[in-house]
């Protein structure tokens, strides 16, 4: 499985910005997938998930009412359209996916997701 990032770059608090990630080797029909991001000298950070048993959305606490994930099976791309962006949301951003049932309990941990993608930055400024 492969998972190719894209979309991240620079904006300014307030604006959005729009990641995509791309997969082969796993259709969005057969993978949970999803976005975690980490930023500079802090732990990775649960964005947000969508599940494929039951295509369940989850989403971290802090980028709850901001981000959406969707998926387009067409393209096998998973994106995550990000708006009213904050300072605090500056991070490398890692799609994530899983051929395995991801249980509810561990939606959150990044040891649930064997796939990770490359990274993209993203940096708003204040």
């Amino acid at each position: 499985v492969q998972l190719q990032a894209s979309g991240g770059g620079m904006v300014q608090a307030g604006g959005s910005l729009r990641l995509a990630c791309q997969t082969s080797g796993c259709s969005i029909s057969d993978c949970t997938m999803g976005w975690f991001r980490q930023a500079p000298g802090k732990g990775r950070e649960f964005v947000a998930v969508k599940r494929k048993s039951d295509s369940n959305l989850y989403y971290g606490d802090s980028v709850k009412g901001r981000f959406t994930i969707s998926r387009d099976s067409a393209t096998n791309t998973v994106t995550l359209q990000m708006n009213s962006l904050k300072s605090e949301d500056t991070a490398v951003y890692y799609c994530v996916a899983s051929r395995l049932r991801v249980i509810t309990s561990q939606i959150r941990s990044g040891d649930s997701y064997p796939y990770w993608g490359q990274g993209t930055q993203v940096t708003v400024s204040s």
